[in-house]
């Protein structure tokens, strides 16, 4: 039963950290002695010392003999800093209990073999299903090389995203927006359509009370429609990627390669394939996205099954009317069988407002 606690400690300083970390996956380490706790820590930021460094730099001396509880199998590998299999070893770690063992090729079960080899007792599985879910990025995109996508959206209780006439603001209540806000800072990269540019102007930065981290920003505009005086191409207040279909003349692409942090990138088909922009983000060591719109840029990820999970925030009105736009653009499915199942994760009122958290069940 110590062990869950214990455990359950280390997967919420992972869970802090969340989002901040990338591309490496959040991880905490506990590090325990005699009944009591000797040191704590978290893996902060890519390239800075991991959880386990910091926990046994606390423990000191407490550390020989101890349990140290780790959320993923510590690393056996030069990367940007020393293996922390090694550093275990070297404190005279006892026991080592492991929530899950990694996904990387490059690590996975070779750090839970080093420290056998040592004669370390170790036990791996420990809530590993928590785990899983705080990790699901990290795991989606060491094996994919894209990655995690979130499709976001707000909507009234039937389903629409505006009135006929096109406005939106606000149909979520300021707790819902706020909420929001919390996500992009979480994630790596945002996405948008060039309709929602034009028609909205956004600066799809983070505006949260206390600061906040701001996301890259990734827009999908196959003819380069998007103003050349528009918030996101102007404020440099995050890069800017603008991608475009093979048509766009390279004199226009210039003029806004010209503007310091856009970038635009040609694909080389005429329409923009989803799949492809998410293999150059992922290159590019995007390792979460969020993606907010619209209609049309949805319905691209939804046809192409290329998402993880769906944010859904429903209002507590009735907008109404054949022409109000929906969440989802384009045909749809033509059957039942056809449509995406999802399975809900979590629901809770913010706000005034209902969020749902779901994920697709794939067959």
């Amino acid at each position: 039963m110590s062990d869950k606690i214990y455990m359950n400690l280390a997967i919420d300083l992972a869970r802090n950290v969340a989002g901040q970390t990338s591309p490496n996956p959040p991880v905490g380490a506990v590090v325990v002695k005699d009944g009591e706790i000797a040191g704590v820590g978290a893996h902060l930021k890519a390239g800075g010392p991991h959880a386990e460094v910091h926990a046994l730099n606390m423990a000191g001396k407490r550390a020989e003999g101890a349990t140290i509880y780790v959320t993923l199998e510590p690393c056996s590998h030069y990367g940007k800093t020393p293996p922390c299999a090694d550093l275990i070893i070297e404190s005279g770690i006892k026991r080592c209990v492991i929530a899950i063992q990694d996904a990387n090729d490059v690590v996975s079960g070779k750090g839970i073999e080093k420290l056998k080899a040592a004669g370390i007792e170790v036990e791996v599985g420990i809530l590993q299903e928590v785990a899983e879910e705080v990790n699901g990025p990290f795991f989606h995109f060491a094996k994919t090389g894209m990655p995690f996508v979130t499709l976001k959206t707000a909507a009234s209780l039937d389903g629409k995203t505006a009135t006929h006439t096109g406005e939106s603001k606000w149909i979520t209540g300021q707790a819902a927006r706020i909420d929001v806000h919390q996500d992009r800072d979480f994630h790596d990269a945002i996405l948008v359509g060039v309709n929602t540019v034009i028609q909205d102007n956004p600066s799809l930065t983070t505006r949260l009370p206390e600061g906040g981290r701001n996301p890259l920003r990734v827009i999908l505009d196959t003819k380069l429609h998007t103003p050349l005086d528009s918030v996101i191409t102007t404020d440099g207040a995050a890069e800017t990627w603008i991608f475009v279909g093979n048509e766009v003349e390279a004199e226009r692409i210039a003029k806004f390669n010209e503007r310091p942090f856009v970038t635009v990138h040609q694909m080389e088909e005429q329409e923009i394939s989803i799949e492809a922009v998410l293999r150059k983000l992922g290159e590019q060591g995007i390792m979460t996205l969020y993606v907010e719109g619209g209609a049309s840029v949805h319905a691209s990820f939804l046809e192409a099954r290329l998402f993880n999970q769906v944010i859904f925030y429903f209002a507590p009105k009735l907008i109404g009317g054949r022409e109000a736009p929906t969440v989802f653009a384009g045909r749809g499915f033509a059957s039942i069988e056809e449509s995406m199942n999802l399975v809900i994760k979590s629901y809770e009122k913010v706000g005034q407002d209902l969020k749902i958290v779901a994920k697709p069940k794939w067959n």
